[in-house]
């Protein structure tokens, strides 16, 4: 049985979309078993109903999608302690970009759904799929498809609704946009030596001592370490604190919540052999040392500490340190040791940081060869 006869190009420009649509069907084997009519198109009231309704929604995602925007800009950050002005709006953050995001996709979702089942034929085909390249005629045949399908579920001839969504979709990938990019908006070089990524909670200022600190999760909790309070082959985790924030919950929260700020306080047995990076002899005291806590692959907590090997394992990607060799990367795709945190003791006995990190502490960076500047 032969197809149908191949028409030339000048006959293809001059059928109607129609005759283009029953030529495509009819070259890609498509038949079309049924054929009904759109339930809004038979029921003028219905009709007028569902477009309204899809409006309303369209609308509903455009203005959730702006307020994601404007919390995600504006709305104040800061940790705010419980009975203080603001702690309400500080505990409505997550929640409300949770909120408006969900309304956003969601209500576009719902609007589209619901313009499908209420202005779209229903129409069944079944097609006998053949392998190999299309021809030329299918770049008309297939146009010409697309046109009316346009044109059947008046998607085309509804312009609000076309613009609306068409803009709602705009409004969810500039969302995405303002996501990925949000945190690229200031210059991370602005302090030049002191910039974020150069510098953590454990820089001294003003002279005084920063002490290690149990990080307990209460920010009304202080506990300083001494020497004996770690058990040999014990792990503790600190955080920086200097007496003058003792009392300042903010200070004392954002201590325990800064990424860069996790320490791993590690005794190693007496006498074990340890071998620092070079630089690094004195960073220790006695039998203790003082890692990030954040692995240099991703910026996981590389926190889980074989006492017997003498190794912190990152979960994430398997990472390991040799915490008595300077805590150098050997196995993992970690391709640094773990910067250490020099320390000492004063004169009460009480752990202190010497000073700040002398690497970057998380992943690398393209400036990281540089230094500081």
């Amino acid at each position: 049985m032969s197809g149908p006869r191949e028409p030339t190009g000048p006959e293809l420009e001059r059928m109607s979309r129609g005759e283009l649509v029953d030529l495509g069907n009819a070259l890609d084997g498509v038949r079309v078993v049924s054929d009904e009519p759109a339930p809004a198109s038979v029921d003028v009231r219905g009709e007028r109903r569902s477009r309204r309704r899809v409006t309303l929604l369209l609308l509903l995602s455009l203005l959730c999608a702006a307020a994601f925007a404007w919390a995600y800009l504006f709305w104040p950050t800061g940790y705010v302690p419980a009975g203080a002005p603001g702690h309400t709006a500080y505990l409505l953050y997550t929640p409300l970009l949770g909120v408006t995001f969900f309304g956003a996709v969601g209500a576009l979702g719902a609007a589209m759904i619901l313009y499908v089942r209420s202005f779209y034929p229903e129409e069944v085909a079944v097609q006998q799929l053949e392998k190999g390249p299309s021809a030329e005629r299918d770049r008309f045949t297939a146009a010409a498809a697309l046109a009316e399908a346009g044109h059947s579920t008046g998607f085309g001839r509804r312009s609000m609704i076309r613009r609306l969504g068409l803009t709602g979709l705009g409004a969810l990938g500039i969302l995405g946009g303002l996501v990925a990019v949000g945190g690229l908006v200031r210059d991370p070089w602005k302090a030049r030596g002191d910039a974020p990524l150069w510098t953590t909670g454990w820089k001294p200022t003003g002279g005084e001592p920063v002490f290690l600190r149990v990080a307990t999760g209460d920010p009304h909790e202080i506990r300083k370490l001494r020497p004996e309070d770690v058990e040999v082959n014990g792990m503790i985790t600190v955080v920086p604190f200097r007496e003058g924030e003792r009392g300042d919950v903010e200070a004392l929260h954002a201590a325990e919540m800064a990424p860069d700020s996790p320490v791993m306080l590690i005794r190693l047995p007496a006498g074990a052999p340890v071998r620092p990076a070079p630089g690094r002899a004195d960073f220790g005291w006695g039998d203790h040392y003082a890692f990030s806590k954040i692995c240099t692959h991703l910026g996981c907590p590389a926190s889980l500490y074989d006492a017997g090997l003498q190794i912190a394992l990152c979960p994430c990607h398997q990472s390991q340190f040799k915490i008595s060799e300077g805590a150098r990367p050997i196995f993992g795709p970690a391709a640094r040791p773990l910067p250490q945190l020099p320390i000492t003791v004063d004169a009460d006995g009480f752990l202190v940081a010497r000073g700040d990190f002398a690497d970057p502490v998380g992943p690398s960076f393209w400036e990281i060869r540089r230094g500081r500047h």
